[in-house]
């Protein structure tokens, strides 16, 4: 007899509405950057949240689906400093039947920011898939994360600059893949909805950041009028024309 956990594992999701929507614009990302190739071993980054657990569905949802074999395995980070129900968030990767490893990042709370976390992190992560032979780490950035970095390096930084969807590192050892790169907050928090992931609606009491305030007032003032703002901003990226620069 088949344990529940089978049974789910085995349900196919039906592709409609925003499920079909956000499950394309991942498939299109993917191949548009040639993140995921075969015999793939990617580390997926969760912290989890919507984002983190909306990419690690969707990995899992293309796992079944192509033709191309890789694998991959859930890394869950937890902090000293955010409270999330680690049970639950265990509970849900052996629910998709996806292995998973369990980190741990205790900081001193002291002039705690978002840039020291988020270079502990990625250090974890760099770690773990040396170890667990990943060569592809991939994080829960979307297109709003991407956005309002390009616009705070510029306004804050001068420098014009971004997460890109894919970079390597370590002479091509390892690559750093983005496949949320083409969807909005909005529309993954959609997702997680229609799906009933169970997320953890966290907010870090470390990671107000003024200028990223700043930033997403500004873009959402603009969108008023410009509704493909984020998208313009995405793409001048790759529209550069270097007659018109210093």
């Amino acid at each position: 007899m088949k344990d529940s956990q089978t049974i789910s594992q085995g349900k196919k999701i039906r592709l409609k509405g925003i499920i079909k929507y956000v499950y394309k614009k991942v498939g299109k990302a993917i191949l548009d950057y040639q993140m995921i190739k075969e015999n793939d071993r990617i580390l997926v980054a969760v912290s989890g949240g919507s984002d983190s657990l909306s990419l690690l569905k969707l990995l899992n949802m293309r796992k079944r689906r192509i033709p191309i074999s890789f694998d991959i395995i859930a890394c869950f980070i937890k902090t000293n400093f955010i409270d999330i129900d680690e049970e639950k968030v265990i509970e849900y990767f052996k629910k998709e039947d996806i292995p998973f490893l369990v980190k741990e990042l205790n900081l001193e709370k002291k002039n705690l920011d978002c840039f020291w976390c988020s270079w502990n992190r990625r250090k974890i992560l760099f770690e773990t898939a040396q170890i667990h032979n990943c060569n592809k780490i991939a994080l829960g950035h979307h297109l709003d994360d991407i956005v309002e970095t390009i616009l705070m390096n510029l306004f804050f930084f001068g420098e014009i600059s971004a997460m890109k969807p894919k970079i390597s590192f370590f002479k091509d050892k390892l690559e750093i893949i983005r496949p949320l790169c083409y969807l909005e907050k909005e529309e993954l928090k959609n997702f997680v909805y229609n799906l009933e992931i169970p997320f953890a609606d966290y907010e870090c009491p470390y990671g107000k950041d003024s200028r990223r305030e700043l930033v997403k007032l500004i873009i959402k003032e603009t969108k008023n009028r410009c509704p493909y703002v984020k998208k313009n901003i995405f793409r001048a990226l790759g529209r550069i024309k270097k007659d018109y620069l210093l």
